[in-house]
């Protein structure tokens, strides 16, 4: 029994000194953490027994300690339930009229590039974790190999071929903890191998930049026009960052001419093209990828198909291909890749570390996902509903707000909806006061951008629950001008 009281109580930091004796001391240490809110409203504490054990001191010391407290209506009591830290009012300041005017908490969030968390298989990834663990080795649960483990790799390499036309090897293949991390790795090993700048789109996420920025390079920006990025202002630059499939916030492919021009530029200038695959995945004009093989398409038939396929087919050694799960699944599994040159795989794996930085079991789980075509029926599942809501959204745009054109909409989770110029502050700041999140995209510009300044929102559909897409709906109704 005695073991049993024991290891049933919750831990407790407390410090029982001071003047008075140890039960003044105890009552003061806790009446202290109760009013600083280190012990918040309706936390349960250690029985007195289990309390008195971890501090060495007498049973009845605890208790006459708790029942000062309960006195004072610091602690509740009751038969059951045990001593809980009493509820409190909070007492509002004595002049409410002078607190300053805030913003109203958003109700609707329309932020683009998050997915509906609410749709997360969580009773398919907890069939695939126990299958996935029950399976694993014991040695799966060491330091691991840096590049991740060898079954979510070897399972990635295939599915990244067969869906986006990948060519990789489980060898040149590095899991990370999302794009972010990527790039982390990937900043530090550019600039070693002697690279002074990473050329980058004109709008994209400032987060990108500032890691690049991060690891000593300049990050020039590259012009925009009807065709996407323009690469040719590219001269010796070590690398670009590109997002080819489907450009955020613009959201257009790159044109297929500039898309061959990039590798040939990567090509003749020993340079790197660093390939954010974003939105691959939801395409809603057509399929991800040609399904015929790449080694049995001609060269114009292969262009022809580039702009829903990898850039990398064309050149592994000078294409790194980066992707992750966070919009086919969640962004807080953290979990993303890279598919890497040959003369990179070991700088990186370097750079990432000597062990394996990404959680085991998660790896695990993903690959049996992967394996067991669960992963392929939540990415199908997902693009059915985001295509649904696309086309409300386009819909009731085109039926309220005519005269404002809309873009953008032929993958992903956003749309871009141009503005009259001069206007996208003020419609962002009516969208603060009627509760909803929403992004314009002077968000997105780099501060170094060349050309004008483009008046527009970025609409993210992805978030809202079904619950909740009517209102949003609305809101933004109602803020347009």
């Amino acid at each position: 029994m005695a073991e049993s009281w024991a290891t049933s109580g919750v831990d407790l930091h407390l410090e029982p000194v001071g003047p008075g004796g140890l039960r003044r001391g105890l009552t003061d240490a806790l009446r202290d953490a109760v009013r600083t809110g280190r012990l918040a409203p309706g936390t349960r504490l250690p029985s007195s027994r289990a309390l008195a054990a971890d501090l060495g001191i007498a049973r009845n010391t605890v208790g006459e300690a708790y029942a000062d407290l309960v006195a004072e209506g610091w602690l509740t009591a009751r038969q059951g339930s045990g001593t809980r830290v009493a509820e409190r009012t909070v007492v509002p300041p004595s002049d409410p009229a002078r607190r300053p005017r805030v913003p109203p908490r958003p109700t609707h969030n329309l932020v683009p590039g998050i997915p509906d968390l609410a749709a997360f298989p969580r009773a398919e990834w907890a069939r695939a974790a126990r299958r996935a663990l029950t399976a694993a080795p014991n040695d799966a649960l060491g330091y691991g190999d840096p590049r991740g483990r060898v079954e979510l790799r070897t399972a990635l390499a295939g599915y990244l071929a067969r869906v986006r036309g990948v060519r990789c090897d489980p060898d040149n293949l590095v899991v990370t903890a999302g794009f972010s991390h990527a790039l982390r790795i990937l900043g530090p090993v550019l600039r070693a191998r002697g690279a002074d700048s990473v050329a980058v789109e004109s709008y994209g996420l400032d987060a990108y930049w500032g890691l690049l920025q991060t690891a000593g390079l300049a990050t020039p920006a590259l012009p925009w026009d009807e065709l996407g990025t323009d690469i040719g202002p590219l001269t010796t630059e070590g690398a670009v960052l590109l997002t080819p499939a489907h450009q955020f916030p613009m959201g257009m492919p790159l044109h297929p001419d500039r898309r061959a021009a990039v590798v040939d530029w990567a090509r003749h200038t020993n340079s790197l093209v660093l390939e954010d695959d974003y939105d691959g995945e939801f395409r809603y004009d057509r399929q991800p990828v040609d399904p015929t093989p790449w080694q049995h398409r001609g060269h114009a038939a292969l262009r022809q198909r580039l702009p829903v396929g990898a850039l990398q087919a064309l050149d592994p050694e000078h294409v790194v291909y980066m992707g992750t799960a966070s919009k086919s699944l969640a962004p807080g599994l953290r979990l993303g890749w890279m598919v890497l040159p040959s003369s990179l795989v070991e700088e990186c794996a370097s750079a990432k570390g000597h062990s394996d930085t990404c959680g085991v079991l998660d790896q695990l789980t993903l690959a049996e996902f992967l394996n067991s075509g669960a992963y392929d029926r939540q990415v199908r599942r997902m693009r059915m509903r985001y295509q649904r809501r696309r086309n409300e959204l386009v819909g009731v745009l085109a039926a309220q707000a005519p005269h404002l054109s809309v873009s953008g909409a032929a993958a992903g989770l956003h749309v871009l909806l141009e503005l009259p110029p001069g206007t996208e502050r003020s419609v962002i700041q009516a969208a603060v006061w009627q509760g909803l999140a929403l992004k314009g995209l002077g968000d997105f510009r780099l501060p170094d951008a060349a050309g004008p300044v483009r008046d527009a929102l970025v609409i993210g559909y992805g978030t809202p629950a079904d619950s909740e897409w009517a209102g949003a709906l609305d809101a933004l109704l109602r803020v347009l001008p």
